[in-house]
C-alpha cells in the first residue's frame, strides 16, 4: 500500500495540542458516510501501538469486540512512553515508564485482551529502529493464520512515532501477506473535514457495540499519567478535550 504522503508532521506542528484542534462539533456536523469494516473477515488481530494508550484510544473498542467474538488479539506496545514528560531525572523516568506499563496492562485487561507484548523501544525515537521493528512484527504476523489483520497507527498521523510504527507495520504486512489497517489518532486533532491531506477514500468505519464502547471508555480512565498533571503547576499530557473527541469520533481505519 502506498502512503498518501511522506508524513504530516508539519500539519501537527502547525496545530499543537494546546491549540485545541478540530472540535467534536465540527466532526459530528460533517456527515460524510463511510463503508463499514466487516469484522467477520478477521481471522486474528495484531494491534500495534506506538505508546501505552494508543491501542485503547485508537482501536480499543474494535479489539474488544473481536476478542468477545473469539478472535485471537495480540497487543504490541512499541515504546515505554517514558518521554511523555520532558526534563525528568532517570529515577523519575523509570517511575513513569513503570506506571505507564501498569496502566497498559490494566487497560488491556478491561478490554478483555491478553497481556500486551512490550518491546521497550525508546519513546520519541522509533524511526531509528524501524528495521528492527519491522522484523519483530513480521515474525509475529507470520505466526498467525493467513490473512491476519495488522492494525497500526496511520503513516500520516503527524506524530513521528505514530508514522514510524505505521511504516514498519506496513512493511511487515507486505512481507507476510497480512492485511494492513491504519488507524488515525492525532489526525482527528489537526485535520479538518474533507481535508486534502487525508485519504478519505480509503477510510472504513467500525460499527461498535455498546458493551465494547463501555469497555473502551472505562479503559481510557486508567491512563492517569496522561490525564492528570504529574508535576506541580504542570498541565496534563492530554488536555481534557482529547479523549472525549476520540471517543466521539469512534473508530476508523485506512485500508
Amino acid at each position: 500500500m502506498t502512503p498518501v504522503s511522506a508524513g504530516n508532521g508539519s500539519r501537527f506542528a502547525d496545530r499543537p495540542v494546546a491549540a485545541g484542534g478540530t472540535s467534536i462539533d465540527e466532526w459530528a456536523g460533517w456527515g460524510r458516510a463511510f463503508p463499514e469494516l466487516n469484522l467477520d473477515d478477521c481471522p486474528a488481530l495484531v494491534l500495534v501501538a506506538p505508546h501505552p494508550d494508543d491501542e485503547t484510544l485508537g482501536f480499543g473498542a474494535t479489539a474488544a469486540t473481536l476478542r468477545a467474538r473469539g478472535v485471537d488479539v495480540s497487543v504490541v506496545s512499541v515504546t515505554d512512553g517514558g518521554a511523555a514528560i520532558a526534563g525528568l531525572s532517570r529515577v523519575e523516568r523509570e517511575w513513569l515508564e513503570g506506571a505507564r506499563c501498569a496502566e497498559l496492562h490494566r487497560a488491556t485487561e478491561i478490554l478483555g485482551l491478553a497481556p500486551p507484548i512490550c518491546l521497550g523501544l525508546p519513546d520519541g525515537r522509533v524511526s531509528d529502529h524501524e528495521a528492527e521493528l519491522t522484523d519483530t512484527l513480521a515474525g509475529l504476523l507470520a505466526g498467525g493464520p493467513k490473512g491476519t489483520w495488522c492494525a497500526a497507527t496511520w503513516r500520516g498521523d503527524g506524530h513521528p512515532d505514530h508514522e514510524a510504527v505505521g511504516r514498519a507495520s506496513a512493511a511487515a504486512a507486505q512481507r507476510t501477506g497480512a492485511v494492513l489497517l491504519e488507524y488515525p489518532v492525532w489526525m482527528w486533532h489537526w485535520a479538518v473535514p474533507d481535508d486534502d491531506g487525508v485519504p478519505w477514500h480509503r477510510m472504513s468505519r467500525v460499527r461498535l457495540d455498546p458493551v465494547s464502547i463501555a469497555r473502551k471508555e472505562l479503559a481510557t480512565r486508567v491512563f492517569r499519567t496522561q490525564l492528570v498533571p504529574q508535576q506541580p503547576e504542570a498541565d496534563a499530557i492530554l488536555p481534557e478535550f482529547v479523549v472525549p473527541r476520540l471517543l466521539a469520533v469512534g473508530e476508523a481505519v485506512f485500508r
